[in-house]
């Protein structure tokens, strides 16, 4: 994240448009895939150049064009020449800090959402951005890297299930909006389970490791809505907008879609709320442990005070005390102080101190 932001400073006073990839650099080269399809036909292929793609953006087959790596900034700038994108919709594809967003243009739509899924070890999340840009006949999705949860899609589109090869370029934008957003699902269920179970150890056996894993996941639960959260405007913005791009069976399936992120926020929120309420019992009962101890040292104290005082009026040596010269003396104050000691645990006991 500060390396990001400090990318992000070095744009400052530059002319709008001006493209500079924001993100991790990579020295791959950029992987270009095509899947072209209607009914009857499909095809699939990986290409070198980006030129080698124009000649599917005005055929009658929906296209799929799939870019994994944003650091080839040549490439990029090669679309606002075949495809006519704004130099702004560029700048915001290589800005990979996006908020996630929809922007209506004459002859595309351009949308940025964000694709989360575990880290290997599955304690954190992978956030990556993803635009897509929605065309009559084509879907132009741009990835940071190789790699992502559309793998159910292209293998829907390769076998001709459901009605995807029946449907346009914008049932295929709606299909990889689903896909992200159900990946959130599988996400929030992973750290639900974790959740539940530092809710037993809170339970249990409450340290200083579970207040950092709780301090951890309210973290994660934080960056979770934030990009989560503005996909609702997104795709009520879709919902809305009267582009002849968007078709009116498709609006349906997007209403869907909008229902899932509301279900996701409400997940996110309710683990969020859940933290917090874990973080104050742990809290409580750091300080219940603490009194647990006080009240231990206080008793010890307690019976300790007039067994000291016993002893130190004993321990001044007047030559007069007449206890000093009796043969039984030193017994019997032994004697008296563990009277005196017993007593007060029983007395402790009878108050229900203790």
């Amino acid at each position: 994240m500060p390396q990001r932001l400090k990318k992000q400073s070095e744009m400052a006073g530059l002319p709008p448009g001006t493209l500079i990839y924001i993100g991790e650099k990579r020295l791959e080269k950029t992987k270009i895939t095509v899947i072209n399809y209607d009914q009857q036909h499909y095809e699939k292929r990986t290409i070198n150049t980006i030129d080698e793609c124009f000649g599917y953006r005005d055929t009658s087959q929906t296209t799929w064009i799939n870019i994994d790596g944003l650091h080839d900034i040549d490439l990029i700038q090669q679309l606002d020449e075949h495809f006519g994108i704004h130099a702004l919709v560029l700048e915001d594809i290589l800005n990979t800090g996006q908020r996630p967003k929809v922007e209506v243009f004459g002859n595309y739509i351009f949308v940025v959402l964000k694709m989360i899924y575990l880290s290997p070890d599955g304690n954190d999340i992978i956030s990556e951005q993803i635009s897509l840009i929605v065309g009559q006949n084509y879907c132009i999705s741009f990835q940071e890297k190789e790699g992502d949860v559309f793998g159910p899609i292209r293998k829907r589109i390769e076998e001709n299930k459901g009605r995807i090869r029946k449907m346009g370029s914008d049932y295929l934008a709606y299909a990889l909006l689903d896909s992200v957003v159900d990946n959130y699902y599988i996400v929030l269920e992973k750290f639900g389970e974790k959740i539940e179970a530092l809710d037993d150890a809170l339970i249990n056996n409450p340290g200083l490791e579970t207040s950092r894993e709780i301090h951890k996941l309210k973290r994660i639960m934080i960056d979770l809505r934030k990009q989560i959260w503005p996909l609702r405007e997104v795709l009520a913005s879709l919902q809305r907008d009267e582009s002849k791009l968007i078709k009116k069976a498709t609006i349906v399936y997007l209403r869907d879609i909008y229902d899932h992120i509301i279900q996701v926020m409400d997940n996110v929120d309710t683990f969020r709320d859940m933290l917090s309420g874990m973080h104050d019992v742990y809290l409580s009962s750091m300080s219940n442990k603490m009194n647990e101890i006080m009240k231990v040292l206080t008793i010890f104290a307690a019976v300790f005070i007039p067994l000291t005082f016993v002893a130190g009026i004993y321990g001044m040596n007047f030559k007069f005390m007449p206890e000093l010269e009796w043969r039984w003396g030193y017994f019997g104050v032994l004697g008296v102080m563990a009277v005196i000691g017993v007593g007060l645990l029983f007395y402790f006991k009878k108050k229900r101190w203790i």
